[in-house]
């Protein structure tokens, strides 16, 4: 069975690993280093199989060039019409790939850009910038609206299902939780947890939906005192399902 890792990565990113041991084979989403890869390939014995792409952003492409050198003619995956010229096999919603022992459901999930893409399947999702743990990406291409309606794909995976983003964001989006929810005990409780775990030295991932849907202020949007502690010049109105979710997005974007 293929496991997944975190391999570090500049500041915050990780490069997530999916390793077949006894087939000595890695696959790796959103290589923004090569180095990294390499040394971890090394470490394990191992070769790389091909490559994933959530999206275009240089933190998680710039590796690619390296990696293709060094294994060439190996499969890199990303989304269909991408600013990023190293993807060797578009993808759009609804494709299915076949990965080790995982096959993974791609989801376009625009917001954060235009192009991005999450892959899934019922035990884990690979989110890129799309959905981090207590929070969410920034809106640099896409409108809150398109996310919004990204997020909303994510209500069919159960409590259960793993997510591997790749920033580790947790404390500062814990913080801004906490000024959004200063009431929610799951909040403070996580808050604890993740500072043990940076203090050891280990990472706040993977999380899981169950979790999120307790502490992550984005997709808990639609709740009706979501907005209760916005700052006094942020403004939401009912009109639309996605108000919310924008004003929240608006707040984080300046805390």
């Amino acid at each position: 069975m293929a496991q997944v890792e975190p391999i570090n990565a500049f500041d915050d990113n990780y490069i997530w690993a999916i390793r077949d041991t006894p087939k000595k084979q890695v696959w790796v989403v959103d290589p923004g280093q090569a180095e990294p890869v390499l040394s971890y390939l090394q470490q394990h014995d191992a070769t790389l199989a091909g490559i994933l792409i959530t999206h275009h952003h240089w933190d998680h492409t710039n590796g690619v060039a390296e990696l293709v050198d060094a294994f060439p003619g190996i499969t890199v995956y990303g989304p269909e019409h991408s600013k990023f010229n190293g993807i060797t096999h578009p993808l759009d919603a609804g494709d299915t790939i076949d990965i080790l022992d995982f096959t993974l459901t791609i989801l376009r999930t625009p917001g954060h850009t235009l192009d991005h893409i999450c892959y899934t399947n019922n035990a884990l999702c690979f989110t890129g910038d799309t959905l981090f743990s207590a929070g969410c990406g920034r809106l640099f291409e896409g409108s809150a609206e398109q996310m919004w309606h990204s997020f909303q794909q994510f209500s069919q995976f159960s409590d259960r299902t793993l997510i591997y983003c790749t920033h580790e964001y947790t404390s500062a989006n814990l913080a801004f939780a906490a000024a959004v929810e200063p009431d929610n005990d799951n909040i403070r409780a996580h808050i604890d947890w993740v500072t043990a775990q940076r203090t050891k030295g280990l990472p706040s991932l993977p999380t899981n939906f169950g979790l999120e849907r307790q502490i992550n202020p984005f997709l808990r949007a639609n709740l009706a005192h979501m907005c209760h502690h916005l700052p006094p010049h942020l403004t939401y109105s009912t009109q639309h399902p996605w108000n919310n979710f924008a004003a929240i997005r608006a707040w984080k974007d300046e805390f």
